[in-house]
């Protein structure tokens, strides 16, 4: 992703100010004496109660998320947040402040573009699909979606909900399917990490996307099957932009949890999340590394995103989460050397599985999903365990293929629909839309007999994989989906996820159970066990997901809509 993210890729450390909550609005817009916190009431306060300790504590409401117990606030005392964590009716409070550091480039998903050396190769042909760019598509074969769609190409009432850095509503491929009415910016600019903000409010209008993650993301889902660029996996569905995380791939709490709260209040299908809830890679309740005042910014995060997820689910939302990049079991996680990845510097911190999560792929109702490579084999970078997968997906790996001449290969990686604009500011495209050379392997134009054109790029990490699994859900919704009596069209989320695990392809773990990648240059850090026996285990949960399966299997008797 573009930055950092988790999953999708990203959950290495960094496609991720304000202290670990996103922002309502923009920091500049408090009183240059006055501080801005995101603050967490504690279960069964009510929201008048909430306010008054709030205002008792020294601080001023400004915006407020009353399913979730979620304020935000201002306060110019400096010791508000201890005084709010000390209040029996608040969790805590989380400060956005800015220490003015730039993220790294993530290193998952781009790293094709960082190898020393990459050999020169090109993937197996594969026959000619609807969309010129089909045939670069191996997800899409591996998951069985080209024939899928002759039976379930996607409902238009479907909606699937893109929890990320935005949509870009002007790529041709995301277009036709990009849903104006629903779609939303959660999260403004912050000049700290984002750079100077585009517009005056700060707020970048709906329809962009100035990370790419996002459009990346969009693309896979839903894609348009118009004989032009690539198609997604359910290419008939409606996307919708919910742009929670920042332009430089931070997801701060405040705007995925309002992301959320609209996905419910909206009656959206699915929800694709490929992201992980900075600053803190893992939030723990009461971790002995970390400060009083950091624990109780972490309990606050845990319960207000437990909150949000459970609402969605709901309300009907099948929540679907990539499980990250960091190539660790997240049921026995390493310690943790990347959190805090804003406001302050990292440092070690012990991780206790019992208590410490990776939100959101380890939230209540989210299907986490692994990534593959086209071998079929988990990606060296991707997270796994029994204890959080749900089913596998292709999620690309450049590295895939030793002993072969597609080793080290873009084609190895997972391409989709990209923003014009980053890629000029990444420097592959040059400021005339032309790619600049050298770039021609990993950056494809494609021009309408009008003059316009689309971008696409390949990218890999648990973010792509996520998207493939959230395209099969919205199949599925699509397939067996019902008219409610108050008029809407949906399916049960419970449903839709028993259905998915279902019809997964079935795959068994390696032989010896211990992968290793000292083929693919990696050392013993990435060494993965795979515990588990063919119907679940920890690199494949379920299996991969299998959208022809999916369409064509007959719900359960029993399942109910």
């Amino acid at each position: 992703m573009s930055k950092r993210f988790t999953a999708g890729a990203v959950a290495t450390a960094t496609v991720l100010a304000l202290t670990v909550t996103g922002l309502s609005v923009p920091a500049a817009a408090a009183p240059s004496d006055s501080r801005t916190f995101t603050v967490v009431a504690e279960d069964g306060t009510t929201v008048d109660a909430a306010i008054a300790a709030i205002k008792a504590a020294g601080g001023t409401v400004v915006s407020r998320s009353d399913e979730v117990g979620m304020f935000q606030v201002t306060s110019d005392r400096a010791d508000f947040a201890a005084k709010a964590t000390a209040s029996k009716t608040l969790v805590g409070a989380a400060e956005q402040k800015a220490i003015g550091r730039k993220p790294k480039l993530d290193r998952v998903e781009q790293e094709n573009l960082l190898a020393a050396v990459a050999q020169k190769g090109t993937a197996a042909k594969r026959a000619k699909k609807l969309d010129p760019l089909d045939d670069k598509l191996w997800g899409l074969d591996m998951i069985r979606a080209d024939k899928a769609r002759k039976i379930e190409p996607g409902d238009r009432r479907v909606t699937v909900g893109v929890l990320d850095t935005g949509l870009d509503a002007s790529h041709p491929d995301i277009a036709p399917n990009f849903d104006w009415t629903l779609s939303r910016n959660f999260a403004p600019d912050i000049v700290d990490i984002d750079g100077e903000c585009e517009v005056p409010s700060c707020v970048d209008a709906v329809g962009t996307d100035d990370g790419g993650h996002g459009t990346h993301v969009g693309g896979t889902i839903g894609a348009a099957a118009n004989g032009f660029g690539l198609s997604g996996v359910a290419p008939k569905v409606s996307l919708v932009e919910l742009k929670g995380g920042q332009d430089s791939g931070y997801f701060f709490l405040e705007p995925v949890v309002n992301s959320l709260l609209h996905a419910g209040r909206s009656g959206l299908d699915v929800v694709n999340m490929s992201f992980y809830v900075d600053p803190w890679l893992y939030n723990c309740t009461a971790n002995p590394a970390d400060s009083p005042e950091d624990q109780a910014e972490q309990r606050a995060i845990i319960k207000a995103m437990k909150r949000a997820l459970t609402f969605a689910h709901n309300k009907g939302v099948t929540l679907v989460g990539a499980l990250g990049n960091n190539n660790e079991d997240l049921g026995n996680p390493r310690v943790d050397e990347s959190s805090p990845d804003y406001g302050a510097d990292p440092y070690p911190r012990p991780i206790d599985n019992e208590s410490c999560w990776d939100l959101p792929a380890e939230g209540p109702h989210v299907i986490g999903v692994s990534s593959v490579g086209p071998s079929g084999k988990k990606s060296d970078f991707s997270n796994y365990g029994t204890e959080q997968i749900s089913v596998a997906a292709p999620g690309g790996w450049f590295r895939d293929g030793f002993g072969t001449d597609t080793f080290r290969t873009d084609a190895n990686m997972i391409l989709s629909t990209y923003p014009k604009k980053v890629l000029q500011e990444e420097g592959s495209v040059d400021p005339d839309g032309n790619i600049v050379e050298g770039f021609e392997e990993s950056v494809f134009k494609e021009c309408k007999a009008n003059g316009e054109c689309g971008y696409y790029t390949y990218l890999q990490g648990t973010s792509m994989a996520a998207p493939h699994a959230a395209g099969v859900a919205a199949l599925i919704v699509s397939r067996f989906g019902k008219v409610e009596r108050r008029g809407g069209f949906g399916l049960s989320p419970d449903v839709v996820e028993q259905h998915l695990y279902r019809t997964a392809a079935e795959h068994a773990c390696p032989e010896p159970r211990l992968q290793q990648y000292r083929n693919e240059g990696r050392d013993e850090t990435y060494d993965a066990y795979c515990a588990g026996g063919l119907n679940f285990n920890g690199f494949y949960g379920y299996g991969i997901v299998d959208a022809y399966a999916a369409v064509k299997t007959p719900l359960k008797p029993n399942a109910r809509p």
